[in-house]
């Protein structure tokens, strides 16, 4: 197990998971899909330390039951509970983080992306966000979750002066957030 590198995978309720999808699958759809997929990214962890961190019980007992460590936090927001799981990881001694979202049905091999020495930005299939996202610790590095991220994150890591690199993996880069991304997922 590689010991100063930690994955740290952000999940809210499964119940309220994938709003988006609500046209296309009923509310108990979207939670057994948000937890196969979950599952999908923590076995692409390898033998990496494994981490959710959440603000919801019922997803605290899910990760626990998967052996997974949790970190809980009390305020909401997907940047803010970043924030939070990164600064917990750092005290726990990590020097690098994966940051890498529950809702990536292919995930492979998250290990690879932490081979490079600096920040790793990998880009959504749709070019905007980012599934996943590798920082060194103690860097203060300022998350920018939401619309436009990938390019907010390379400018973040311009900024610190760190190196980086933007990576395209089609296995990483596919995540399920509309419905159209639901009608490929279900035909490959």
């Amino acid at each position: 197990m590689n010991k100063t590198t930690a994955v740290l995978i952000p999940i809210k309720s499964f119940h309220d998971a994938k709003g988006r999808l609500s046209e296309s699958l009923s509310k108990s759809e979207r939670s057994v899909l948000m937890q196969k997929m979950a599952e999908t990214v923590i076995d692409s962890s390898g033998s990496l330390s494994i981490w959710v961190v959440c603000d919801d019980d019922e997803v605290a007992a899910w990760a626990k039951s998967k052996n997974v460590s949790v970190i809980k936090v009390g305020k909401p927001g997907l940047n803010t509970a970043i924030e939070e799981g990164v600064s917990t990881l750092e005290k726990a001694g990590f020097s690098k983080v994966i940051i890498a979202h529950a809702d990536l049905p292919n995930a492979d091999n998250l290990q690879k992306c932490a081979e490079f020495e600096g920040v790793t930005i990998v880009q959504d299939h749709k070019g905007d966000g980012t599934p996943v996202l590798v920082i060194p610790t103690g860097e203060g590095f300022r998350f920018s979750y939401g619309p436009d991220s990938f390019a907010a994150h390379t400018l973040e890591a311009q900024r610190l002066g760190l190196p980086y690199r933007q990576l395209f993996d089609p296995k990483l880069s596919f995540d399920v957030d509309e419905p159209e991304d639901l009608k490929f997922f279900k035909t490959n």
